[in-house]
């Protein structure tokens, strides 16, 4: 079967990334052949899908004001390649990637929704894009993906069709996911952290919307009671150019707690690194890294957004969002236990995402869709 996918860009990003590894276990196993389109340019993640056999084609849009040029260019695209079936992801690739599929008369359409929260991290276009997708969501796809229960109440309450709405959540490469003692001191004498030093890790963007200001308040809480604890920042943003993560860091009086390493290629060196994952967000569909730190057996802590709780299954770490005394006390609740009894919650957690989230779960599960859906 020939699936084309229609994206807004190819960039580091959870939606962008799932595609990634979507594609590459079906290639792996021998399922399908897929053809991925960037509605702007091959960002950093175009040569791997290239790497991988896996023709990309791009249409350069740099804004709204392209959307007619892009639409046409678009359809005509589709039409030269017949795809069995055109799978979109996210908002702008799921309006302008539908109504293309419509314009090349192709019958079968599958679009991705990722957001949860929907009152955060939204421009007034992407409300606009929203509301005609949610009109058009009884006309344009088969069959609407979420890749979280919460993300799909959200969007069957702002007016999507609730009957065309399935859940398959994110699959994760448990393979390269791993706990590694070798790997784990490496990387902590690379960042000179101590033996004997707590390292309480954050990965993620600096955005509003993963709201570091609760986890920095939440370090400086939790540095008072643990003489080693340290934080580890990992992720686009999280250096020492970013002047107001500096200061909101300054204005703890323990700057040097904590460890700013910016975005990074591979984030698994650092999540060995860690003894306790923290995700502070404030809004998330299905967190990826959240499931990423399980994997490698880490222990975790979470705020209470999108399927967070359904992944952790341990309502004793899950905290009320924007809430750093509640985060704060759930990490030290982990920092106070013996040795052993975190390393048995970081296992459970490693065993339950290899267990029911694994990549070859997910790429299963859309392997079945795509035979449903070109069934009928």
């Amino acid at each position: 079967m020939k699936i084309v996918h229609v994206i807004v860009g190819l960039n580091v990003g959870g939606a962008e990334l799932m595609l990634r590894r979507l594609v590459e276990a079906h290639t792996r196993l021998g399922l399908h052949e897929h053809v991925v389109i960037s509605l702007t340019d091959g960002g950093s993640l175009g040569h791997e899908f290239t790497e991988m056999g896996v023709a990309v084609e791009t249409l350069n849009m740099k804004g709204l004001s392209d959307t007619p040029v892009v639409l046409y260019r678009l359809a005509k695209l589709l039409r030269k390649l017949k795809p069995d079936l055109l799978q979109t992801w996210m908002y702008h690739a799921d309006l302008l990637g539908g109504l293309s599929a419509r314009m090349a008369g192709i019958r079968h359409v599958i679009w991705g929704v990722r957001t949860t929260d929907l009152s955060q991290g939204g421009n007034k276009a992407t409300l606009v894009i929203r509301k005609l997708c949610a009109l058009l969501s009884r006309l344009v796809p088969d069959q609407i993906v979420c890749a979280a229960h919460a993300s799909m109440k959200a969007h069957v309450d702002v007016g999507y069709c609730a009957n065309r709405m399935l859940v398959i959540p994110n699959g994760f490469d448990v393979s390269r996911l791993k706990w590694s003692s070798q790997v784990r001191t490496v990387t902590r004498e690379k960042l000179m952290i101590k033996d004997d030093d707590f390292i309480v890790g954050s990965v993620g963007r600096y955005s509003p919307v993963k709201d570091h200001k609760t986890f920095v308040q939440a370090a400086a809480l939790i540095s008072k009671k643990f003489t080693r604890a340290k934080f580890l920042m990992v992720g686009r943003g999280l250096d020492s150019s970013n002047l107001d993560l500096v200061d909101m860091i300054e204005k703890t009086g323990c700057k040097e707690r904590f460890l700013l390493v910016g975005q990074q290629s591979d984030v698994v060196p650092y999540l060995n690194a860690m003894d306790l994952f923290c995700l502070h967000s404030r809004t998330e569909g299905f967190p990826n890294v959240l499931g990423e730190a399980m994997a490698v057996g880490v222990p975790c802590v979470s705020t209470d957004v999108g399927d967070a709780a359904m992944l952790l299954d341990n309502d004793e770490f899950i905290v009320e969002r924007r809430n750093p005394e509640a985060l704060a006390a759930a990490v030290t609740r982990l920092l106070s236990m013996c040795e052993d009894r975190r390393h048995q919650i970081g296992r459970a957690g490693s065993e339950r995402i290899r267990a029911k989230f694994s990549m070859e779960r997910t790429a299963e599960a859309f392997s079945q869709l795509y035979a449903r859906r070109f069934s009928n």
